[in-house]
């Protein structure tokens, strides 16, 4: 069990929930009021759908050996569409709910392509590639909302991320939703196989018969729609739409999720069920931070030394170093008392 990559993230996480409990007895209580479950757990797991969903796709994209530095910037523009479109330059000229769902899906959709079309066609690093949306993305989402907060009042906007389905936020169902689609597409059929075989060797992929370009610009265009679907999440759970901290270093935190889950930045196999583990990790982290009373200065350095020890953890070569000191040690200790007596 201990030589399973999820043994030890699953470890940490308990650990960090346990943590919590220390501080607050009621840490683990679920309750119902006012007709919906309300408690530390529903929360960790409303505020950590945007996160999820991000991750989710940025999980097929390392396992190509890729990366996608552009989601952050991704879930800001797609929050500002969507709050641009409901409330209008105005803020009272409404449009209907599932125009600004269309419009937030089509811009996350075209961010994909074109990270897609860089990567795969062009033949531009992932890491190139993407960092020009992470930067020109955040300016075009601070021009739609001419660098302001823009704030919502549009109840069926803001149920997206704030409403609830048979008492549970209804943010979770639509990351359950997604999590489904992408499980049964890489595990039912062979595209999970495809990608794992192009992010081992693409080459060889291409030898074989794979159109490997093709599923390149599959998994951004994927990326793009799950950070597409993460900002609007966020956007209709503040009700507002901020261009330039909404989505912040949430490419980071994706990235540190996928790792932690077992996924290598080399790519080949991937693990969807670890990187859910991992983001739920950085969420109940930050959480944990802010509930007992962490100063916020030094949030990223306190995840930072946990995401570094889980990765140690996960290491083959780290247990097999330290279980080899730790057996040199009780040797010499047994020579010392051989010698002694």
């Amino acid at each position: 069990m201990m030589k399973s990559k999820l043994f030890w993230p699953i470890v940490v996480l308990f650990l960090i929930l346990f943590i919590n409990l220390l501080f607050d007895k009621s840490f683990f209580s679920i309750e119902v009021k006012n007709g919906y479950l309300t408690g530390s757990l529903i929360d960790i797991l409303n505020r950590g759908a945007p996160l999820l969903l991000v991750s989710i796709g940025m999980t097929l994209v390392i396992a190509t050996k890729g990366v996608d530095l552009g989601v952050g910037s991704v879930i800001a523009m797609a929050g500002a569409v969507g709050a641009m479109a409901v409330s209008g330059a105005s803020g009272d000229n409404l449009t209907p709910l599932f125009l600004a769902i269309g419009l937030v899906i089509a811009i996350s959709l075209l961010t994909g392509v074109w990270n897609g079309l860089l990567v795969s066609r062009i033949g531009v690093q992932p890491i190139v590639a993407t960092l020009i949306l992470m930067v020109a993305g955040r300016g075009i989402a601070q021009l739609i909302t001419d660098g302001q907060i823009m704030t919502v009042y549009y109840d069926p906007y803001t149920f997206i991320g704030g409403g609830h389905l048979l008492m549970i936020p209804f943010s979770i169902f639509i990351v359950a939703a997604v999590l489904a689609i992408a499980a049964f597409l890489t595990r039912k059929t062979a595209l999970g196989l495809f990608i794992e075989s192009v992010g081992t060797n693409p080459e060889a992929s291409r030898l074989a018969g794979l159109n490997s370009k093709n599923i390149l610009l599959m998994v951004y265009i994927f990326s793009g729609l799950c950070a597409g679907i993460g900002g609007l999440i966020l956007s209709s759970n503040v009700a507002s739409a901020d261009g330039n901290n909404a989505g912040l270093w949430y490419e980071l935190d994706a990235i540190l999720a996928v790792v932690i889950g077992g996924t290598s930045l080399n790519g080949g196999r991937f693990s969807l069920g670890g990187t859910v583990i991992g983001a739920l990790i950085i969420q109940s982290l930050t959480t944990t931070i802010y509930s007992i009373g962490i100063a916020p200065e030094i949030n990223l350095v306190v995840k930072a030394i946990v995401v570094l020890i889980v990765c140690l953890l996960q290491s083959p070569e780290f247990r097999k170093k330290l279980s080899g000191r730790m057996a040199m040690r009780k040797v010499e200790k047994k020579d010392e008392g051989v010698t002694l007596s």
